[in-house]
Order: structure tokens, then sequence, then C-alpha cells
């Protein structure tokens, strides 16, 4: 009788992302793993972990740290940091602010979103990181979806996706010199509804924010804003409370929420599988500044 050894879908997504985080660690020396406790981050930290366990994680993870996150993601990045023994570098927009590095905007529709992309070249040149791992997925918006799993940057930290490297066969090329780098995408492949099916499946916990609950909000541009101390209103909008949950987290000043009632991951993935919009699509005013804006900062050296 002839046994028969199939993967499931989920199983081939994380035996890809497994052998991703393990090429790095043999090719690169001072690799970083952005870590923000948001979804994706969180998923690619579980993977992480699975990737070296039973040793600790063999590198670092990074926070680029705008001073306008929510709360609750914060007190839950700073959980799974204590309870997993990681070694959390903290790179602060706020420092570039006070240093002069750049200029932050003070209009009621002001974000620091873009200011990241100063702090996040800063923190992997101190850090002297030559691989930083980001939990991007070709499924969020166009401009991702031209990435490959290791993209190069060079001496600026610049994306051009024009000089892409070939990875044919799932081999990946990280040469790269000295004040060179290559960011990594382990969930490239993954899509929002896998993200919901893995952390259901593996039973991953998340800041509460992913999940129904009650909170004030505004109406804005065709988005949920939460009203939060760094939210100011513009005339006319009068906040009002709603049940809803976040699909992605960033500033509470861009990141926009839905009205829902899933407060669960099995309900999530129900309701994650009945859209057609993706996640960045629907409640990131940072994405909406033009056509191209991802591309645009991802040529900065955004993620």
């Amino acid at each position: 009788m002839t046994t028969v050894y199939e993967l499931s879908h989920l199983e081939l997504l994380e035996a890809e992302s497994v052998h991703i985080f393990r090429e790095v660690a043999a090719t690169f020396e001072h690799p970083v793993l952005l870590f923000s406790g948001g979804k994706d981050s969180v998923v690619m930290l579980a993977l992480a972990a699975k990737a070296f366990w039973p040793a600790p994680l063999p590198f670092p993870v990074l926070h680029v740290d705008t001073g306008h996150n929510f709360d609750e993601v914060i007190e839950f990045r700073d959980r799974v940091v204590d309870r997993m023994g990681l070694r959390l570098h903290i790179a602060r927009v706020q420092d570039d602010i006070d240093a002069g590095r750049v200029t932050e905007d003070t209009g009621p529709r002001a974000s620091r979103n873009r200011l990241q992309t100063v702090t996040l070249l800063r923190a992997i040149r101190e850090g002297g990181f030559d691989a930083v791992f980001g939990g991007a997925r070709r499924d969020e918006e166009k401009a991702r979806a031209k990435e490959r799993v290791f993209s190069f940057r060079d001496e600026f930290g610049q994306w051009d996706p024009r000089n892409q490297r070939p990875e044919l066969w799932n081999l990946y090329n990280g040469r790269h010199r000295r004040g060179e780098h290559i960011r990594v995408f382990p969930l490239s492949n993954w899509t929002e509804l896998d993200i919901w099916s893995y952390i259901a499946a593996e039973r991953i916990e998340l800041p509460a924010i992913y999940y129904a609950h009650r909170r004030p909000v505004v109406q804005r541009d065709g988005m949920l804003l939460a009203h939060t101390r760094f939210l100011r209103l513009l005339d006319g909008e009068e906040p009002y409370e709603a049940t809803v949950r976040f699909r992605t987290v960033g500033d509470a000043t861009c990141t926009g929420c839905v009205e829902s009632t899933a407060a669960s991951p099995a309900e999530v993935v129900a309701e994650v599988a009945a859209t057609r919009v993706t996640e960045r699509g629907a409640t990131r005013a940072d994405d909406r500044i033009s056509e191209a804006g991802m591309e645009d900062r991802k040529k900065e050296g955004y993620f």
C-alpha cells in the first residue's frame, strides 16, 4: 500500500515561509524582523519562531514607532516581547523630528506615516542590519505586487522596481555590497484570507482591536477613523459610537476600521472570504495620496 503525503494550502505557505527564514539566517550576518504588533508581523514572528524552534530567535525585532500608535497594539507588542524573550529595538520618529531630520506636518489631516522612511533607514544603518524581514504581501497593493521575496535596496535604501533579481525555483539571491541591504518578505504569497485562516488554525493571539468592539469613530473620506487623541476633527465632524474592527493596523491618524460583528478568528475568516476589497484599499488613507503613492514611498525606502 502506497502512502501519499500531501500538504494543505496553508502547510505549503508555512513551509515556504520557514524556508525563507532559514535561508536568510544562513546567508546574512545581521538580519532583523520588523515587528509592530500588527497581524502580519505577528504571523511572521510565529513562523520565525517555528523555523528555529526549540532555539530562540537568532535575530532581534525592530519597531519603527511613529508615536501615533494604538495603545492596545503597543501593549500587545511589549507583552509578546516579554513573553518570548525577544531583543527589541525601537526606532522613534520623534527622535528624527527633534533632530531636524524630518519636518512634521501640522494640519488636521497630518500623518507621520511618510516620516517612517527616514527613521527606518536610520535604524537599519545604525544597527548594521543587512537583511530586514517585513510582513508585506503581494495581494495588499499593486506596488507590493511587484516585489520579489528578496528585494534589493541600494546604499541609500532605495528600491528600483526595474532592477529586480529573478527568483526561479525559489532560489534567492542575497548578494549585496557593504551599505546595501535586502528587504525580505516571507509572506509575499499569502493573502489576507490565508493570514486569518492561519491565525485561526494556529490559535495565534492578536491585539483586541482586530475583533469587533465598541469605540468612538469619525466618518472621513469614505472611511471610519477611530476618534483618538491623535485625530484632529475637521469642521462639521461629529464622533459617534459604532461596533467596528480593524483589518490592518498602522497610525491612528490614517488607519480606518470597518463596521463588523466578527468577534473570533473563525468569524473574521468568513467575513474576509466575502469581501472584494483589500484591507489597505479599504482602510488606509495613506495609500490614497496619489495613484502611485505606495510605489513612490517604496522607492524612497519605505516598506
